[in-house]
């Protein structure tokens, strides 16, 4: 299995160099060259999550050094449930927040980090890991390479544009993790983070790779939960099930697509976008029309520009080619407190407001007379945006044993300018 840029500019590589890389040469994201097939009766025997995780990777990682360490890396990256829980007979939150920093990238960041520990050299440079985060990346990729030997992480987050309890995860960690408070939006640290990356002598000066859903190691792994779930759904009724995703930077919601692409038992999925609606928009008129984000509730979907619309592009290069199985809608941050209101009154069940999203768009969806079985993906526990969720419902929340952890420590965030120069100027300071 070799690995080629969306941008078509540069030599396909294996996975081990795309994963070290992080972002191909010519600016572009990796995708694999060919996608494998498989199906149900390939995972027959497999039922949790870092099993089915491996079987559905191991053609991914034909001929990488890491293919006879993939079930000890699954074992190791998802040691926490993602358990569907069950809402009506038709209807299920699958709960991808219970890992060490409350969100859905813990999966992900802590597998690309157990990749890259094992690919790293003993003699190498310590590796500088630089990401972008709109709320929730940051802190699971802080912890996942949290005092790992040869790795320092640096993290950029929107100063303001993040929860409280998300901006004091982003500092509390020290030690090898930095956290940059950048004045401006999500799109302007992602633009920094990419412009890093394409710098050919910052690279090499400061053994830079990163660790946004543009990484190869965070997208694939992300489609282990998908599989899992939608196998176990099969299993019991004999059909397919559907996926509402909120989605932001499109990294999640493309594993989705990916893991049905290869064949796992998924119906249709929806992408569930707050009021920054470049997404919807283009599903509805094949317009891409990529623009500054807005603040809303659900902050770590504020995005203007995703970054994963390139896969998109590589797997559906033209507008009509984009199937009828996948959809997109977008929500407002009036429909997001509703949906938080109702959901709580009527199940006592309290979301995060990225969840809200997607269930506000499941619950339009069943008042189309769909009646598909769905599954609503939870990204976030509620109690990390406790300023928005407790007073709509009027309740206070619990907060999980590992985010009472965390926000115990101290944090310290550094101010900085939402420039190139003083992003750089930080880096090799960092580095000395």
């Amino acid at each position: 299995m070799k690995y080629l840029s969306t941008r078509g500019q540069c030599a396909a590589v294996g996975i081990d160099t795309a994963l070290a890389a992080g972002l191909a040469p010519d600016g572009g994201l990796y995708v694999p060259e060919s996608l494998p097939q498989l199906s149900a009766a390939d995972f027959a025997g497999l039922v949790n999550l870092p099993e089915i995780a491996a079987r559905l990777l191991q053609p991914f990682f034909v001929d990488s050094a890491l293919q006879p360490e993939l079930p000890t890396l699954c074992k190791e990256a998802f040691d926490f449930p993602a358990p569907l829980r069950e809402l009506d007979a038709q209807t299920a939150l699958l709960e991808l927040f219970h890992g060490p920093t409350a969100a859905f990238k813990d999966f992900a960041a802590r597998f690309l980090a157990a990749c890259l520990a094992r690919l790293r050299a003993a003699d190498a440079p310590v590796t500088t890991v630089l990401v972008a985060t709109s709320g929730d990346t940051g802190a699971a990729v802080a912890a996942a390479f949290h005092r790992r030997p040869g790795f320092r992480v640096v993290v950029l987050y929107p100063d303001g544009r993040v929860s409280p309890r998300q901006a004091h995860q982003l500092g509390c960690f020290g030690d090898n993790a930095l956290a940059l408070r950048v004045a401006g939006s999500f799109d302007d640290c992602q633009a920094l983070v990419k412009r890093a990356l394409n710098d050919l002598d910052l690279r090499q000066r400061c053994a830079l790779t990163s660790a946004n859903s543009i990484s190869l190691g965070r997208w694939l792994p992300q489609m282990g939960y998908y599989a899992a779930s939608a196998l176990a759904h099969q299993r019991v009724h004999r059909e397919p099930l559907d996926f509402i995703v909120p989605t932001g930077n499109l990294g999640n919601a493309l594993a989705a697509v990916l893991a049905k692409a290869c064949g796992m038992p998924i119906g249709d999925i929806v992408l569930a976008s707050n009021a920054n609606r470049v997404l919807p928009e283009f599903f509805a008129n094949g317009q891409y029309t990529p623009r500054a984000s807005i603040a809303t509730l659900a902050n770590a979907m504020d995005v203007g520009s995703p970054s994963n619309f390139e896969r998109l592009r590589w797997l559906y290069p033209d507008f009509k080619d984009l199937p009828a199985w996948l959809h997109a809608d977008a929500v407002d941050d009036d429909a997001i407190r509703a949906t938080i209101r109702a959901t709580w009154a009527a199940r006592g069940i309290a979301v995060c407001p990225h969840t809200a999203t997607a269930l506000c768009v499941a619950e339009r969806l069943r008042a189309q007379g769909n009646t598909h079985p769905m599954a609503i993906v939870a990204t976030a526990h509620p109690a990390k945006f406790e300023q928005i969720v407790e007073p709509l419902i009027d309740s206070a929340l619990d907060v999980p044993a590992a985010l009472a952890a965390l926000l115990a420590r101290p944090a310290h965030a550094t101010p900085i300018a939402a420039d190139f120069n003083e992003l750089v100027r930080v880096l090799h300071t960092a580095q000395d």
